[in-house]
């Protein structure tokens, strides 16, 4: 069982940078981590969660949240302000009878096809292209 540590993740910038996120907690089975902007409300979060449904099968949910802030002034008074917020799920659903090997090539096949040469998905995620 995993304990809840730093994540170390890379980001997709020309010059790749590591951003480390520092453990928040642990609220209803689900860990948080956090990359500290200095304003609470721009905080990077990642958080990860493991359950059971009702029909036996293991249910992971990994979520990103990654807001933007800027600073607004208004009567000589600044504070900062989310000005807008990237959301990103990622819920991987297995059988109970599934094997570890199974797991590990489900999660892999899809790791690859956020890689940014597989085109088909980058550019419609990243690009926001319609498919056609």
């Amino acid at each position: 069982m995993p304990q809840l540590a730093n994540l170390v993740l890379t980001d997709r910038a020309a010059t790749p940078v590591n951003h480390t996120y520092t453990p928040r907690d642990i609220v209803s089975g689900v860990a948080a981590v956090v990359e500290s902007t200095g304003v609470p409300i721009g905080d990077n979060t990642v958080t990860c969660s493991l359950t059971s449904t009702s029909s036996g099968r293991k249910k992971v949910v990994l979520k990103g949240t990654f807001p933007i802030v800027q600073t607004q002034t208004i009567n000589g008074i600044s504070t900062p302000t989310v000005v807008r917020t990237s959301y990103v799920t990622f819920e991987f659903s297995f059988d109970a009878t599934s094997t570890e090997q199974e797991r590990k090539d489900a999660v892999g096949l899809m790791a690859s096809a956020l890689d940014p040469t597989k085109t088909l998905i980058n550019d419609c995620v990243t690009k926001l292209q319609g498919i056609y």
